[in-house]
């Protein structure tokens, strides 16, 4: 019998889970593919890519969470969470950086629009690109924040709470149709953005 099965896999350790799965248990892979699921649509929502869907970087995440599940070492001083939460960053940014931006491009060509958030798989940079890095992402928040309609910022919240456009639509008392075209106007806003800060 397996040791693990889909409606009780949250009894497990996640490092337990890893050690199940290198045995062949597709149950306990699934599990923690399903745990974990939450947290890549977190990091992949708190990212616009200029020409790139949120739907592309859920895929990539996932493959940087099952890129995880792999090659974890138990051995190493560091929680399976944490070294999730890196391959799933590494993932989605070189997703990002492979999609065709210019290389000195303002956050080669993302945005986190999450305050908390942070890329720590990114290739090591200077102090000097980091602090710019953090300017910029400053300056584009605050222009979001001067040109977005409020309808418009609660729908960006929401959606990057991880709401789905059903959701956000009846907590705002909004169709689904508007909610999306409020997204779509966001990422418009978002890419005159960009192309601003790419002018100056």
């Amino acid at each position: 019998m397996a040791d693990v099965q889909k409606n009780n896999y949250w009894d497990k350790t996640d490092e337990r889970l890893v050690q199940i799965c290198r045995q062949g248990d597709k149950a306990a892979l699934d599990g923690i593919m399903e745990k974990y699921k939450p947290l890549v649509i977190k990091k992949a929502r708190s990212m616009f890519i200029i020409g790139g869907e949120t739907e592309d970087l859920i895929q990539e995440g996932m493959i940087g969470l099952f890129k995880a599940v792999q090659e974890f070492n138990p051995e190493r001083e560091v929680s399976f969470y944490s070294f999730a939460k890196l391959c799933i960053d590494r993932q989605i940014y070189s997703a990002i950086t492979s999609a065709g931006r210019k290389k000195h491009s303002p956050l080669n060509g993302y945005i986190s629009l999450s305050e908390s958030e942070e890329i720590e798989g990114r290739e090591q940079s200077s102090p000097e690109e980091e602090l710019i890095d953090r300017e910029q992402a400053a300056i584009i928040r605050e222009k979001l924040d001067e040109i977005l309609s409020a309808f418009e910022l609660s729908v960006l919240k929401l959606f990057l709470e991880g709401y789905s456009y059903a959701q956000i639509g009846s907590l705002l008392g909004k169709k689904e149709k508007s909610v999306d075209n409020a997204l779509r106007r966001v990422k418009g806003k978002l890419s005159d953005i960009f192309n601003a800060l790419n002018q100056g």
